[in-house]
């Protein structure tokens, strides 16, 4: 835990504390887009209660092979997403461990505290081969939003989680998908989404004092969701940010091959 909490001490985030008066020094500069952080909802407390059983379950009898872990749009194989989820994951051992407004601090939390716990050494069966982590687009914010964060303190919160969930299960491949486009048409918060998804092209890679990790990969299927004149439409977003239905076949078909070469049908 130490290095994540280190690794956020790099990018201002609105709420720093003050230097002291008549100080010099610069205030701290955090970036709480990557310190870890529980929520208080009691519904978020129980359903990520629901994801550490579940673990535990997977550290006993070794039957996770697939890991989705985000917020609302992950969550949303049981909604919209539920036809496609039965027709393509149900019978892989896949679990999905989305949760509604989560933010990558959240994520980073529920990966360092439970979510993942022992599932890298089951007493039976098999350990997990493939996490699918999508995170990003709650952090975004209003444009009013005091808590909203830059590309780079999102970046910064993505690599967290990624390094979190490295650690507790270093044998899975981990693809970390790009930010979907969100709002109807091009504006700031899809920008802040292109410009994210950027900085993240290059995770995994090593460089600039990170690790290189093999297993870790990047997919930006940013496109696929896209009109030709870059439009989103209704039939695919209902609301320009969550999936319909065959906005959850698009993208079961995009990591499908993914899926694949790295959690083949046991």
């Amino acid at each position: 835990m130490l290095h994540l909490l280190l690794s956020a001490l790099v990018v201002l985030q609105p709420g720093n504390p003050a230097p002291p008066p008549g100080s010099d020094d610069p205030a701290p500069q955090v970036n709480f887009a990557a310190v870890p952080a529980p929520r208080k909802e009691q519904w978020w407390i129980d359903r990520n209660e629901t994801f550490n059983q579940r673990a535990k379950q997977g550290a006993e009898k070794g039957d996770i092979d697939i890991i989705f872990m985000g917020d609302s749009i992950t969550q949303g194989w049981e909604g919209a997403g539920k036809p496609v989820w039965e027709k393509h994951y149900a019978k892989r051992n896949a679990v999905n461990f989305g949760i509604g407004g989560d933010r990558t601090q959240h994520v980073l939390y529920r990966a360092s505290t439970g979510n993942l716990d022992g599932l890298d050494t089951p007493a039976n069966g098999n350990s997990p081969r493939l996490v699918i982590l999508m995170i990003g687009t709650n952090n975004t914010g209003q444009a009013s939003d005091p808590n909203a964060n830059s590309p780079a303190q999102i970046n910064e919160g993505v690599r967290a989680c990624v390094d979190a969930i490295h650690d507790k299960i270093p044998g899975a491949h981990i693809l970390v998908l790009g930010i979907f486009p969100r709002s109807e048409k091009p504006d700031a918060r899809r920008q802040t989404v292109i410009d994210t998804n950027a900085l993240l092209k290059t995770i995994g890679e090593g460089g600039d004092g990170e690790l290189a990790m093999s297993r870790v990969h990047f997919l930006d299927i940013s496109d696929r969701f896209l009109e030709k004149d870059g439009t989103i439409s209704k039939e695919i977003m209902p609301d320009f940010l969550h999936l319909s239905t065959k906005g959850y076949e698009i993208w079961a078909d995009a990591i499908q091959s993914h899926i694949d070469r790295w959690a083949p049908t046991r």
